[in-house]
């Protein structure tokens, strides 16, 4: 049996893919485009598409463990509760779904609500399921690289009440471990929840004054604007994708979204460590933008 990796060339799953190796067990890669695809050794592309529920019925074929991560589109809630149907009909034994921390509580930020929502099928249905459930991606601040070296800002809006962003090697590696659970154990394993986050509470001003210290220069926060965000999404992303975005932002300042203390310690016991911080993120990207 095998275990499907979908979301296999993006951010997270190629992530999940690398934590994958050296394990001995058949790993295929979920891809629209398998003669494309730049996979690790011994990951088989699979041609398949989460909008296509025929091409996923024969790419779940003798496959007995999935991981789960939907695009950020537009039907990403009907492309992943179809999904979830398809595995279920396939006798999938254990699913890896990637949703987002917050998803209960940002019931006005769409691709929040809508995590929640399969969240919800996997209870009702009694899915044999791990759920996790990640803060935002430190990873995302390095397209901060030319606005903090040639203005001297930090532009991500997240505000003063705190978020604790997590570092999308920690997702793999829990992607990974949970996955490779499930696939060797000998029957379905119950449900799972954890959040991914890191160990600081993180506000605009203190992401400003990590950089001020990595980049060995003074690196002031751009401030709480989000209208003028949305219109820059705009010229990059759809309208509805940059007013989804504008919406999280908005939540982060009014509420936040800081993991707790228990948090914390069960993602530090499945990784056997640790999570990291934004602190060494910020030194090692300020170290590889000063070779460049």
């Amino acid at each position: 049996m095998a275990i499907l990796v979908t979301g296999s060339t993006g951010t997270i799953g190629s992530q999940v893919l690398a934590h994958l190796q050296g394990h001995n067990i058949d790993v295929r890669a979920l891809t629209r485009s398998p003669e494309a695809a730049q996979l690790p050794s011994g990951v088989t592309a699979v041609r398949g598409d989460l909008a296509d529920p025929d091409s996923l019925r024969a790419a779940l074929k003798d496959v007995s463990t999935l991981f789960l991560l939907a695009p950020n589109v537009a039907d990403e809630l009907t492309q992943t509760m179809l999904a979830l149907a398809v595995a279920r009909e396939a006798g999938v034994k254990g699913i890896v779904y990637l949703s987002v921390f917050k998803g209960e509580a940002y019931a006005d930020v769409p691709h929040f609500a809508g995590k929640h929502t399969v969240e919800r099928m996997i209870d009702a249905l009694d899915l044999p399921a791990t759920v996790l459930r990640p803060a935002y991606f430190i990873q995302n601040d390095l397209r901060q690289r030319d606005l903090l070296l040639n203005v001297g800002a930090y532009g991500v809006p997240v505000g003063s009440k705190g978020i604790s962003m997590v570092d999308i090697r920690d997702i793999g590696e829990a992607a990974a471990l949970e996955l490779i659970r499930r696939e060797q154990a000998s029957a379905p394993l119950g449900r799972e929840t954890y959040t991914l986050a890191g160990p600081d509470s993180l506000t605009g001003e203190n992401i400003a004054a990590i950089w001020s210290e990595a980049l060995g220069r003074a690196i002031r926060y751009g401030g709480d604007d989000l209208v003028t965000m949305e219109q820059r999404m705009k010229t990059m992303l759809p309208a509805w994708h940059a007013l989804d975005l504008r919406l999280m932002f908005g939540r982060y300042q009014t509420d936040g979204a800081v993991a707790t203390a228990d948090d914390i310690s069960r993602l530090t016991r499945l990784l056997g460590r640790a999570p990291r911080s934004y602190s060494t993120f910020a030194r090692d990207a300020a170290a590889q933008w000063a070779k460049s």
